[in-house]
């Protein structure tokens, strides 16, 4: 009969969305990109905060120059050393010079602290040159165009240049024997200069 139902027939029953599954791997998506960004705002955080409470501060005169290590230019040690750092300077007058072979400025004084290192080496006084942000090859052409013997030195990473926070090139540090930081000379030194503080500071 055609209107009856079989009992053999099976009755369609409506089927069910498969709404509930993309949410399900959704979910766990959402979470993953939260927890990430509440990880990098945790780290910029605490970058802030070290940047905020850094203790670091530029030496200023009247302060201890803060220790460093060198090495050495091949051909422009010091003392017969290839490497050094500053505290083994002590009790020598340390005329400590920021310079770079593009710098102009560096061009003019160059001499002139050859001329100090010529006059005062052998009274105890070193002229040590670091090199801030130049490639060695540049350096190593710079030095040997204007004759230079003092004890040069590659500024590797800037760490140097950074630990005395240095605002450009040329910038002079004049450390007496005790590692006391009594001259800063932001720009070209003179001979003028040199000649009024270096022969004090031996003195004391």
């Amino acid at each position: 009969a055609t209107g009856k139902i079989s009992m053999t027939e099976t009755i369609p029953t409506p089927t069910t969305q498969p709404a509930a599954e993309p949410a399900k791997t959704r979910r766990p998506l959402r979470l993953s990109i939260v927890l990430l960004w509440v990880g990098v705002l945790a780290l910029i955080a605490l970058l802030g905060w070290g940047l905020l409470n850094s203790t670091a501060e530029r030496p200023e005169v009247g302060q201890q120059a803060p220790d460093f290590d060198v090495e050495f230019f091949d051909g422009y040690g010091w003392d017969g050393r290839t490497t050094a750092n500053l505290a083994d300077m002590r009790g020598n007058v340390v005329v400590l010079n920021f310079w770079a072979s593009w710098c102009v400025e560096c061009r003019d004084e160059t001499p002139m602290l050859e001329s100090a290192w010529q006059r005062y080496a052998d009274q105890g006084v070193v002229v040590l040159g670091v090199a801030y942000a130049d490639v060695e090859p540049n350096s190593l052409a710079y030095m040997k165009e204007f004759g230079v013997s003092f004890p040069h030195a590659p500024d590797l990473g800037t760490d140097i240049s950074q630990t005395y926070e240095i605002t450009g090139v040329p910038e002079t540090f004049i450390i007496d024997k005790e590692g006391v930081i009594r001259h800063v000379q932001i720009g070209a030194v003179n001979t003028a200069m040199l000649d009024q503080i270096i022969p004090g500071l031996l003195a004391q």
